[in-house]
C-alpha cells in the first residue's frame, strides 16, 4: 500500500475514533476508567499469580482491596473535607475583606514612604489609600464573583455529578472482567497486527507502555505522598483548612508543578490572613510546602517516576485541557494514555523521517553535516 493511502487510512481511523468518543461520551466513561484500573493493576495481578494465586482470585483480592481503601477514605477523610469545604465557603467573604484591608494598609505605607516621593519627583500623581482600597476591593469582588460562579456551575451540573457517582457501581464490574481477561484482550489485539509490521508495533507498544506505566503509577504515588504531606503538615502547624489545601494540591499534582503552586499560594494567603501581624505561621506553612516540593523533586519523583518518562509537562497540560474540553471527564481519563502514545509515535515518525530518502537526499557533491558534529572540537 502506498504511503499516501496509509496516511489517509490512519487519519480516517483517528477521526472515526474521535467521533465515537464524542457520540458516546456519557457511556464510555466507566469503560475508560475500568481499563485504566485494569492496566494499573495488571502487574500486581501477575505478581500474585506467580505467588500461586489464580487469575480470578488475584483479581478479586485486588478489587476488594480497592473497595476497602475507598471505604476507609469515605469514612475517615471525606467528612473532614466536606466540613472544611463548607467552612471555607462560609469564611471566604471574611478572608477576602481581611486580605483587602491588609493589602491596602501595606500598600498605603509603602506608597507614602517610597512610591509617593519618587512619583512626585517624576511629576506623576500618586494614588491615595482610598483609591487603592477601592481598586483592591474591585479585584476581590471579581474574585469572589468568579468563585461563586464556579460553585453555581457545580450546583447546576449536580445531575451530572450524581450520574458520575452512579457510574462508580459500573466501573468495578467492568474492571473485574477486564483485569481477568487482560492478557487475552492483548493477545486478541496482537493477532490483528500484520506479521510484517508486528516487530515495529511491539517496539512502539513497549515504549508507550513504559511511558504510561512510569507516569501513571509513579505520579499517582507522588500525588498520594504530596497530599498526605501537605495535608498533615499544614494541619499540624495550625493552618486553617490545611487538610483541604493539602488534599486538593496533592490531587492537582498529577499535573507537574500545578499542585505545588496551588499549595504554595493558598497556604501563603491563608497563613498571612490568619497569623497577621505575626509571620510565624506564614514561615511554618511555607516551610511545609518547600520541604514537600524538595522531597518530591529530589527523592520521590526520581525514584517513582524517573527521568526518562518522556511526557513533557506542557504537552501533558495541553492534552488534559484539550481532551477535557472535548470529551469531558472521559477526556481527562484518556488524556495521559493518548499523550504518551502520541509522543512515542511522533518521535518514531521523526526518526523515520530523518532516515528517509526525502531527508537524506542531497545535491550531488554536498556532504551531510550532522548537528552534533558542527561544534565538535578539532583534533590536533
Amino acid at each position: 500500500m502506498r504511503i499516501e493511502w496509509q496516511i489517509v487510512f490512519w487519519a480516517a481511523a483517528l477521526a472515526f475514533i474521535g467521533l465515537l468518543l464524542w457520540l458516546f461520551n456519557g457511556v464510555i466513561m466507566p469503560f475508560a476508567a475500568a481499563f485504566v484500573i485494569a492496566y494499573l493493576m495488571d502487574p500486581l495481578a501477575d505478581y500474585l499469580q506467580r505467588r500461586g494465586m489464580s487469575r480470578l482470585a488475584a483479581t478479586l483480592f485486588i478489587l476488594f482491596g480497592i473497595v476497602f481503601v475507598l471505604a476507609l477514605i469515605l469514612v475517615l477523610v471525606v467528612p473532614v473535607l466536606a466540613h472544611q469545604s463548607v467552612a471555607f465557603i462560609q469564611a471566604l467573604p471574611g478572608l477576602l475583606n481581611k486580605l483587602q484591608s491588609l493589602v491596602s494598609g501595606v500598600a498605603g505605607k509603602l506608597n507614602a514612604q517610597y512610591a509617593e516621593p519618587v512619583l512626585r519627583k517624576l511629576g506623576y500623581h500618586s494614588p491615595s489609600v482610598p483609591e487603592m482600597r477601592a481598586s483592591v476591593g474591585d479585584i476581590a469582588g471579581q474574585a469572589a464573583g468568579w468563585f461563586v460562579g464556579v460553585l453555581n456551575s457545580l450546583v447546576a451540573h449536580g445531575a451530572a455529578l450524581i450520574s458520575l457517582m452512579s457510574l462508580v457501581v459500573v466501573t468495578p464490574v467492568v474492571a473485574f472482567y477486564m483485569l481477568v481477561d487482560y492478557h487475552r484482550m492483548i493477545a486478541a489485539v496482537d493477532g490483528l497486527i500484520p506479521p510484517r509490521y508486528r516487530g515495529i508495533v511491539h517496539q512502539l507498544a513497549h515504549q508507550i507502555d513504559r511511558t504510561m506505566s512510569g507516569f501513571l503509577r509513579g505520579q499517582s504515588l507522588v500525588c498520594l505522598f504530596l497530599g498526605l504531606w501537605y495535608g498533615l503538615g499544614l494541619s499540624l502547624v495550625g493552618l486553617n483548612f490545611g487538610l483541604l489545601i493539602g488534599i486538593t494540591a496533592g490531587f492537582l499534582s498529577f499535573i507537574p508543578y500545578v499542585g505545588s503552586m496551588t499549595a504554595l499560594v493558598a497556604a501563603a494567603i491563608i497563613a498571612i490572613v490568619q497569623g497577621w501581624p505575626h509571620w510565624t505561621l506564614f514561615a511554618e506553612a511555607i516551610g511545609v510546602v518547600v520541604v514537600g516540593q524538595f522531597l518530591e523533586g529530589n527523592v520521590i519523583s526520581p525514584k517513582l517516576v524517573g527521568d526518562n518518562v518522556g511526557l513533557h509537562p506542557v504537552w501533558l497540560m495541553f492534552a488534559l485541557l484539550a481532551f477535557g474540553s472535548l470529551f469531558g471527564f472521559t477526556g481527562l481519563i484518556i488524556a495521559v494514555p493518548v499523550a504518551a502514545a502520541t509522543g512515542v509515535i511522533m518521535r518514531f515518525a521523526v526518526q523515520k523521517y530523518r532516515e528517509s530518502h526525502l531527508f537524506m537526499n542531497l545535491p550531488q557533491g554536498q556532504t551531510l553535516i550532522l548537528p552534533e558534529t558542527v561544534n565538535a572540537p578539532k583534533e590536533h
